[in-house]
């Protein structure tokens, strides 16, 4: 089947009530027959549910169906993004080990890699996007991880997946990609060569601004190691928020190609607009790894990024002159968004580290809602004037 089919079929096996839809297991905990059906379901010669903070039916559905839209072999879910991103690294690194990562990160990752990892001796090397050469001058003996997003968060910028799978490869890494911007209908990380995929559903996989959560879907024995570390942590995603990301799941592709056209659209607009210094949005033929973009990727993407002449004040006067879209850090909604990254997602990075991260003070990212793109025009030129 298609993938926009199975995002709709995969569903958990029919109760005795026979239902269409999936039901909601609002249950802390599951019952066992006797003795020894509790002992063999501990000892995992039994594959079933114990306890909701190492599965639930909803949460599965939903695994399953992120890692058939990834082709992956398996998955966890977190109650968060940022959890999967922790709980996808820690496992595979240990003290005195060391990380190779895109500087152009989100900022609580950056913050997880400069202030958290170190207190167990774990250092990072940046390295920057636009040049994957300087890679493997970055890699030690003690590397563990490579790890990166693309498009990025928040400049869009674009690193070809195929190359770093074979850089990986070739020094015996893991490589990690967070899939968050692209997700499973735009680009497939594994295909390229990736090992683990990481994406918040909070964003466009929920795509409505109602739950948070978090999966990461990869190779089976990696996966293990994750369910592991994290059956024993605890960040396990909530299975009503599982049900809801599932049904989510069902409309993504639809509301991916028609955001992704609308942000195209306005990128262009964007690009002519006399008052716009620069405008980043991979699938524009003046992004600098555009040929990379229409490589790996189905569309663009739903994330655009734009500098104004006047910079960062030209910046804040175009927030403060908005009526139409939403002013927030979240990303992914149905409805547009418009955020100012160095004052609020990326506000704990220094001058120095904004300037590694290719973000300037007068970034504006703009996550394209699913509003007709005459209406999101006609607000950005009123917001322009």
């Amino acid at each position: 089947m298609e993938k926009d089919t199975l995002a709709i079929k995969t569903q958990i096996e029919r109760s005795q009530f026979l239902e269409h839809s999936a039901p909601l297991y609002l249950t802390s905990s599951f019952v066992f027959e006797d003795s020894e059906d509790m002992r063999a379901s501990f000892a995992e010669e039994k594959d079933r549910n114990i306890y909701s903070r190492f599965s639930n039916p909803n949460v599965s559905e939903f695994i399953e169906k992120i890692a058939l839209l990834e082709e992956a072999e398996d998955g966890v879910a977190f109650a968060t993004g940022m959890a999967a991103v922790y709980n996808t690294l820690v496992p595979f690194l240990n003290a005195g080990d060391h990380v190779v990562s895109a500087s152009s990160i989100f900022g609580s990752t950056h913050t997880l890699f400069t202030k958290y990892l170190p207190k167990w001796n774990i250092s990072t090397t940046y390295f920057d996007i636009n040049k994957p050469e300087t890679i493997t001058a970055a890699i030690q003996q003690n590397t563990k991880i490579l790890f990166v997003e693309t498009p990025t968060n928040p400049g869009v910028d674009v690193i070809d997946l195929q190359l770093l799978g074979q850089i990986a490869n070739k020094h015996n890494l893991l490589l990690v990609v967070d899939n968050t911007f692209a997700t499973p209908f735009v680009q497939n990380p594994i295909s390229l060569g990736a090992h683990l995929v990481i994406h918040s559903a909070t964003k466009l996989i929920d795509g409505q601004g109602r739950v948070l959560g978090g999966v990461t879907v990869g190779f089976k024995d990696l996966i293990r190691e994750i369910y592991l570390f994290s059956r024993n942590t605890g960040p396990a995603l909530a299975p009503f928020n599982a049900w809801l990301l599932s049904k989510s799941l069902e409309t993504l592709s639809l509301r991916v190609e028609k955001q992704s056209q609308n942000a195209l659209q306005l990128a262009t607009y964007l690009e002519q607009h006399p008052k716009v210094k620069s405008v980043k949005y991979p699938f524009l033929p003046s992004h600098p790894q555009y040929a990379i973009a229409k490589k790996q990727m189905q569309t663009g993407g739903t994330i655009v990024a734009f500098e104004l002449h006047d910079g960062k004040d030209a910046g804040k006067a175009f927030i403060d002159a908005n009526s139409f879209f939403s002013v927030s850090a979240n990303l992914g909604d149905t409805r547009t968004i418009i955020t100012h990254p160095a004052s609020s997602t990326h506000s704990k990075l220094s001058k120095e580290e904004l300037k590694q991260a290719h973000l300037t003070e007068g970034l504006i990212r703009i996550s394209v809602g699913l509003e007709s793109y005459k209406d999101i025009v006609t607000h950005f030129n009123l917001n322009l004037k």
